[in-house]
C-alpha cells in the first residue's frame, strides 16, 4: 500500500515536494485554494483551508497532513487531530509559528536569545518602547505577515496607528532594531520519534523584506556559531515538539551573538539551496520525517550552493520565455518556475548552482536570475 502525504496550501513549497514524493513512491495529495495553483498538477482538492468539513473530506485514508503554510486555523486542525488524522507539525507546534507573540514567549521560556520584545496595545506604549530602545523599533502584526507584509520600521507610535485601529490585530509585536551584521537560516528535520538532522547554517540576503539569495554554507568563519545556531535550531524543534522541517531565521550581530528572528515549521526559502547542494534536499527530508522514516543526510555535494530568487519576473511574459538566452548563458545553473504569474517583487522562480569558487558561483547564479527577471 502507497504511503500518502496531504499537504494544505497549493503554493511553491507544495510545487516543490512533487518530484521528491515521486522519487521515493510516495503519493501526494495537495488541498489547493485556488484552481491553477503553483502545486496544481498534485492538487485533488481546490477550497477554503478554514472550512473544517470541505478539509476533512479531502483528508480521508491519509498517512500524514503537513503544510505549504501556517495559516490553516487551530480549530480546523484540532477537528483533524480528533478524528485520528496524524498532523505534522501538530496544532500544539504550529502556534507558535501562527502567532508570534505567543513565539516570543514560548522562546523567552526556552532560554533562547531574541532581541528584546514587548507587546504593545497603544501608541502610547509602542512610544515608550521606542524611547527605551535608541529611537526606533520594529513592529509586526503577530499573525499573517510573510515576505515583509506585517512588518515595518517605525521612530513614533503613530506610524502604526492602521494597525492599532484595526480589531483583528490586537496586540502588536514590538522589539528592538537589532544592528546586525548578517541573517543566517538554520534548518534541521526532526521525526515524531525524535530522531533530528541539521543542515548547514547558510547566510541570507534580504531585499525589501524578501529573501533575495541564499548562500551555503555561509561565508566567513562563523567558529563557534555554526555550533550555537545548531542548538538553538534543535532546542527549538525539541522545546515546541515539532516535526517536518524547521527553518530558524537568526540575526548575527556586530558583537558576535545570534538572536532569533523568526521561525518556519514546514520547508523554507532558506533551504531551497538543498535540492541540489544537499545529499537530501529539505522537501525529501520533510516528507521523510513527517511520515518517521529514517533522515537522510544532510552535507553539502559542493564546497558552495547558491540560490539566487527570481522577485518579479517578465511582466506580460512566462518566465519560460527567458529560458532560451539564460539557460545558454549559463548551463550550469539550475532553473525552477512557480507556475506563477509575474508581479513586481513577487517570487516568482529560483536558480541555483553549485562549485568550487564562491565568486564565480555567485556571479552566474545572480546573472541567471536576472536574465529571467529583468
Amino acid at each position: 500500500m502507497t504511503l500518502t502525504v496531504g499537504v494544505i496550501g497549493g503554493g511553491q513549497l507544495a510545487r516543490m515536494m512533487i518530484p521528491a514524493a515521486t522519487h521515493l513512491g510516495i503519493g501526494l495529495r495537495v488541498f489547493a485554494e485556488t484552481e491553477g495553483s503553483p502545486a496544481g498538477l498534485a492538487a485533488t482538492a481546490v477550497g477554503d483551508y478554514r472550512d473544517a468539513d470541505q478539509v476533512l473530506r479531502w483528508a480521508e485514508g491519509l498517512d500524514a497532513v503537513t503544510f505549504d503554510h501556517e495559516h490553516v486555523p487551530q480549530a480546523v486542525l484540532q477537528r483533524l487531530v480528533e478524528l485520528g488524522v496524524p498532523v505534522r507539525p501538530g496544532p500544539h507546534a504550529l502556534l507558535y509559528a501562527q502567532d508570534k507573540l505567543l513565539m516570543r514567549e514560548r522562546l523567552g521560556q526556552l532560554g533562547l536569545p531574541m532581541p528584546e520584545w514587548a507587546a504593545v496595545s497603544t501608541e502610547a506604549e509602542l512610544d515608550e518602547f521606542i524611547e527605551a530602545h535608541g529611537g526606533a523599533a520594529v513592529v509586526k502584526t503577530p499573525r499573517g505577515g510573510y515576505d515583509g507584509k506585517g512588518v515595518k520600521v517605525v521612530r513614533r507610535g503613530h506610524e502604526a496607528i492602521a494597525w492599532f485601529e484595526d480589531a483583528a490585530v490586537g496586540a502588536l509585536l514590538v522589539e528592538e532594531l537589532v544592528e546586525f551584521r548578517r541573517e543566517l537560516a538554520q534548518s534541521v528535520a526532526r521525526r515524531p520519534s525524535g530522531a533530528i538532522a541539521a543542515w548547514p547554517v547558510v547566510e541570507s540576503v534580504q531585499q525589501n523584506g524578501v529573501c533575495a539569495e541564499v548562500i551555503a554554507p555561509a561565508p566567513r568563519s562563523m567558529g563557534k556559531l555554526s555550533d550555537v545556531a545548531e542548538q538553538i535550531a534543535v532546542t527549538v524543534a525539541e522545546g515546541l515538539d515539532v516535526t517536518g522541517v524547521l527553518a530558524v531565521e537568526l540575526f548575527e550581530t556586530t558583537d558576535e551573538r545570534l538572536l532569533v528572528n523568526e521561525l518556519a515549521m514546514r520547508p523554507h526559502n532558506s533551504g531551497h539551496w538543498s535540492i541540489e547542494g544537499s545529499t537530501t534536499s529539505q522537501f525529501e527530508q520533510h516528507l521523510r520525517a513527517v511520515l518517521d522514516l529514517p533522515l537522510g543526510g544532510t552535507g553539502c555535494r559542493d564546497p558552495w550552493s547558491v540560490m539566487v530568487n527570481v522577485l518579479g519576473g517578465p511582466m506580460g511574459e512566462s518566465l519560460d520565455s527567458r529560458y532560451s538566452r539564460a539557460m545558454g548563458g549559463h548551463p550550469l545553473v539550475k532553473f525552477h518556475s512557480y507556475g506563477k504569474e509575474s508581479r513586481p517583487g513577487r517570487k516568482v522562480g529560483h536558480v541555483s548552482m553549485g562549485g568550487d569558487d564562491l565568486d564565480d558561483v555567485v556571479y552566474q547564479a545572480r546573472a541567471a536570475a536576472e536574465m529571467l527577471a529583468s
